[in-house]
């Protein structure tokens, strides 16, 4: 699509924001509605698209993406009257008399950049969960997908048009050429998932029309695994995070585990039983692994456990099969801190542990890295579990188990540091693509000739005491003292 093309969308969009008609309840619900409809009614071709594109299993398809989809519709379906409604707020004494409220206003045109990873929704919610709190929240909106995802990127492009207003809502295909295109525009917002990397040039593109974004990023994960906890249980649930979350393609899929050195053989033998049940003898063979999803993913991935200082320290897993773009789940034991495994966030299904001395030093480890977007603590230490909520930054964290906190639409989703800006899920989606408007509503009772020129010493007593509180001051004010002529 050419800057040309893309301009006339972003214009055709602008026109109908302006016109009003993203604005109704009515509007915002039935395309929430058509978005479930879709999902019901589509999601064979769905779950074939990511097939096509990952070779994710379908039972990940349902859990992760398709079941999610709905369920962020219905949950903004049910609250959407209430958070239209202008929130009523205390009015204060230097204004009063006066009714004060917050207003929550569309911000426009939006701009939806999804990553590849979990092209229809992911836990991590990528395409559809932004896009729904953009409806929601009342804007027109463009969703660019991953050209890394074809089929699903396809699929969106095909299926939204019949079951959204598309003067509204729009998907705009292709690459680089057209991201770049897309990002010269002016927008109202810019949401993005994806690398830091692209996320630093999205910024830029924005800060030109001083935009605001939101930043979806990632980061390296870490999951710290104490000696004090079910140890079988919390080995099939970090498993299950890591390898049943496309196969490690996940920003919130652990990047590494830290435990003690007395207590990693436990762990490590423990971990290999739980993906031999999982995953079999092959697990190149196994149908509940996604594969790696190009060519070029592959090769970094390969490479990374081709370092001389990386590959002795295997001790699970490590086959690949470039034809099936497949790699078996690895499990690393104190991989070298120099390295580029541990440098850079994996993306896939390696697992570097890392030993320290004592299980507190697992946060001083932590702390010593960028800020995660998530982080994870087994454990049945409760003293270890609240220095860990308190002294970890991190985007979310989850004890006890591995990225079910983004299960929760009541919890908010997001990076911090490195790891990104903003937050989404549930009613935060909506407040993402939403102005908070302050209003204030006076009636012309009750002047206050105090504030007005020219000042004096008795109006300054009145209107210092009104700033500090005091009734004695309102009453004056209100009785219009000091008194002056019309």
């Amino acid at each position: 699509m050419a800057e040309e093309e893309v301009a006339a969308v972003v214009g055709e969009l602008r026109g109908s924001f302006r016109a009003g008609r993203t604005r109704a309840a009515e509007w915002r619900a039935a395309q929430l509605r058509g978005i479930v409809r879709m999902v019901e009614e589509r999601e064979g071709d769905i779950s074939d698209a990511l097939h096509s594109d990952l070779a994710k299993p379908r039972m990940e398809s349902y859990l992760h993406e398709i079941s999610l989809a709905k369920a962020a519709c219905t949950f903004a379906l049910k609250g959407l009257k209430n958070w239209m409604k202008p929130e009523k707020v205390p009015a204060a004494l230097t204004t009063f008399p006066s009714t004060a409220q917050i207003v929550s206003e569309p911000l426009g045109v939006v701009l939806v950049i999804s990553a590849w990873n979990y092209p229809f929704c992911k836990l991590n919610v990528l395409s559809i969960d932004p896009v729904i709190g953009a409806i929601a929240a009342g804007n027109a909106v463009v969703l660019k997908p991953s050209e890394i995802a074809p089929a699903t990127s396809a699929l969106f492009a095909k299926l939204l048009p019949e079951y959204v207003d598309s003067s509204c809502i729009k998907v705009v295909e292709g690459g680089v050429p057209e991201t770049t295109a897309l990002l010269e525009q002016k927008w109202d917002k810019i949401f993005y998932t994806g690398s830091g990397n692209v996320g630093r040039i999205v910024m830029a593109a924005a800060a030109k029309h001083l935009t605001p974004v939101a930043l979806e990023l990632g980061g390296k994960c870490p999951a710290i695994v104490d000696s004090n906890t079910d140890l079988h249980v919390a080995m099939k649930r970090l498993a299950v995070g890591k390898w049943g979350c496309n196969n490690g393609q996940a920003c919130i899929a652990p990047d590494y585990v830290i435990t003690t050195k007395s207590f990693a053989p436990e762990l490590v033998d423990s971990l290999k039983r739980v993906l031999k049940r999982f995953y079999g003898e092959d697990p190149l063979q196994s149908e509940d692994l996604s594969r790696i999803v190009n060519s070029n993913h592959f090769r970094r991935l390969t490479n990374l456990i081709e370092d001389k200082k990386v590959a002795q320290k295997i001790v699970y897993g490590g086959q690949t099969d470039e034809k099936q773009l497949k790699i078996a789940p690895t499990v690393l034991l104190d991989v070298p801190l120099d390295t580029t495994l541990m440098a850079e966030e994996i993306f896939g299904p390696l697992l570097p542990i890392v030993t320290v001395d004592k299980i507190e030093d697992s946060i001083e480890f932590i702390n010593s890295r960028t800020k995660p977007l998530a982080a994870y603590l087994f454990t049945k230490d409760k003293k270890l579990q609240e220095e860990f909520v308190s002294n970890v930054p991190a985007g979310g964290m989850l004890v006890n188990d591995v990225a079910l906190h983004l299960a929760n639409p009541h919890l908010p989703f997001g990076g911090v540091g490195d790891s990104g800006i903003g937050s989404y899920h549930g009613k935060f989606s909506f407040d993402c693509f939403t102005h908070k408007k302050a209003v204030l509503i006076r009636g012309f009772g009750g002047e206050a000739t105090a504030r007005y020129p020219p000042y004096t010493i008795e109006k300054q007593k009145i209107l210092r005491g009104l700033i500090n509180g005091s009734f004695f001051a309102l009453i004056l004010a209100l009785l219009g003292f000091p008194k002056e002529r019309r």
